[in-house]
């Protein structure tokens, strides 16, 4: 996976918004594999969405492009919404449930669906799952073994390298029908479709309308609690100087322009009680170190906000709004959205995109 800041502008400059609109749904689609810099705050919505519109893109044309970068928009107002709340059932609550675990067979990637189990392979190699994949996996997690989804978004929580807490929380309840009308369900005719794949006689290998009746197949039966742990380095011996006010980066804000013109000190702030409750992998903490690099002389602190606080109370600290950062104090700056003035809850996508739409419709070849 590519770190260098560099090389994610060239990601972004070689997106094919068209090609990605008729494609996107296939697992060999034209992705953009944008989304780890975009959870790590590397880059931003807006930028991404102001890079290609700069191309002489109409709004229109790349409507399927610009709905994607919405929706992750979207769960974040949710989050900063609901707060805590996104961490149950948000609108209803999921039913059918036989249990709060994970089938075994989809941690150990042997559901016997090819598709499945090669993906979750190259999931746990890489910390990439395409987004149509993600909602095969929740379907069958969620809707075919009757799990709850809490425990196996947990699950992809931890290895994802573009673990964003509400878009995946948000996403898996999605397809449980908790922060939706109804389940979705998937069969093997849909994911032979998408995956380019000719499998038959699997356990989803059913017309749509047998697979909310169906008991739990066998394979899924068997599942598994885990406990999951974060890995963090250790903290640099810092060196702070008084004069200078101290930024404040951590697992969701990793923006290398972020005032970079100033004279500051650039903390990394790995808080133990955060990944505590979010756990992440070795392989996602690495990745968050790497990219890390791309901030001018950037020091590794490894403990909560109030411990740096306590260790230099003169500094006057700078940090990014976050929902998981309501406990810092000092200066808060925005984030970049990709819709300015589109703020607060929306109760669905639906009423969130009418309201933006109008913004690009104010301003066509712009956000």
């Amino acid at each position: 996976m590519l770190t260098n800041y560099s090389d994610i502008l060239q990601l972004i400059d070689q997106i094919d918004p068209i090609k990605y609109g008729k494609t996107r749904n296939y697992l060999n689609g034209a992705v953009t594999r944008l989304s780890p810099y975009i959870s790590r705050g590397v880059v931003s919505t807006k930028q991404v969405a102001e890079s290609v519109l700069s191309k002489g893109y109409s709004p229109k044309e790349i409507d399927s492009f610009l709905k994607e970068l919405a929706w992750r928009d979207y769960f974040q107002l949710v989050w900063q919404a609901l707060k805590s709340k996104i961490n149950e059932d948000v609108k209803q609550a999921q039913t059918n449930v036989s249990n709060y675990q994970i089938p075994l067979e989809i941690t150990n990637a042997q559901t016997r669906i090819e598709v499945i189990d090669n993906g979750i392979k190259a999931f746990y190699e890489n910390g990439y799952m395409h987004n149509h994949l993600r909602m095969y996996v929740a379907s069958i997690c969620c809707n075919i073994a009757r799990c709850h989804w809490q425990q196996p978004a947990k699950w992809m929580y931890y290895h994802l390298l573009d673990a964003d807490w509400a878009s995946n929380a948000l996403s898996w309840q999605w397809v449980a029908g908790s922060f939706s009308q109804k389940k979705y369900f998937a069969n093997q005719e849909n994911i032979n479709k998408y995956s380019n794949t000719d499998q038959n006689n699997t356990f989803l290998d059913h017309p749509y309308e047998l697979l909310p009746s169906l008991e739990i197949p066998d394979i899924l039966k068997t599942t598994i609690a885990f406990d999951l742990k974060t890995t963090l380095p250790e903290s640099d011996v810092l060196n702070i100087q008084v004069s200078l006010p101290i930024y404040i980066y951590n697992f969701y804000n990793l923006d290398p322009m972020w005032d970079d013109h100033l004279a500051a000190k650039s903390i990394l702030l790995l808080d133990s009680e955060h990944f505590r409750a979010y756990p992440v992998s070795e392989k996602t903490i690495q990745f968050v170190l790497d990219l890390s690099k791309n901030i001018k002389n950037i020091q590794v602190f490894v403990g909560s906000f109030q411990t740096l606080k306590d260790f230099y109370p003169e500094h006057i600290y700078h940090y990014k709004e976050h929902p998981l950062n309501n406990h810092y104090t000092g200066t808060k700056h925005q984030r970049d959205w990709l819709f300015e003035d589109v703020k607060g809850y929306f109760p669905s996508f639906f009423s969130f995109w009418k309201q933006a739409e109008k913004q690009f419709k104010a301003h066509p070849k712009q956000t």
